[in-house]
């Protein structure tokens, strides 16, 4: 099996899968669908938001979700997610792969985790995945906004490594 993998200095948090995690995967995904980018949503299909600006829009919702985060950690409510027995350092990315730096997966086993990409609007991904070997795994399962966003990442550090390997900035 032939995996193209390129450097990307991530973490992960991981375990091994139990369906107590599918509450939390769905309450991550959800976050995407809170209350202003419902109505933003709703806008766009009633055709409200052709005259706008899309990436104006965008900066909105996230800056209102991070007042409605320093609120939560205002009143002390911070977001709990659960904790996982693992966090290891991602060392490559491929467009369904990744490799950790540790050997710390079985072989065949499936994973719940959480990724922090550093893509906007910033946010926790959480995943289902399948071990390949001790370091590499196999993505089966993301949402749909964050399969799409860690596609672009991937695709962006692809053009950063090779622009680096051509000596431009």
């Amino acid at each position: 099996m032939n995996i193209r993998l390129i450097p990307a200095p991530l973490f992960i948090e991981f375990e091994e899968y139990d369906s107590k995690f599918d509450e939390e995967y769905a309450k991550l995904g959800a976050e995407i669908d809170d209350p202003v980018g419902q109505y933003l949503k709703m806008a766009k299909a009633k055709g409200e938001t052709k005259d706008s600006d899309k990436v104006v829009l965008e900066l909105i919702v996230a800056l209102h979700r991070k007042v409605d985060e320093l609120k939560s950690l205002i009143i002390n409510e911070p977001k709990e997610l659960m904790p996982l027995k693992y966090t290891a350092k991602i060392l490559a990315i491929g467009y369904e792969y990744f490799k950790i730096k540790e050997k710390l997966f079985i072989p065949n086993q499936k994973y719940y985790g959480r990724i922090d990409i550093p893509f906007f609007p910033q946010r926790e991904v959480p995943l289902q995945f399948v071990a390949i070997d001790e370091q590499v795994a196999e993505i089966m399962v993301m949402h749909e906004r964050d399969l799409k966003d860690y596609n672009a990442f991937v695709a962006a550090r692809e053009r950063a490594i090779i622009r680096q390997k051509k000596g431009i900035k």
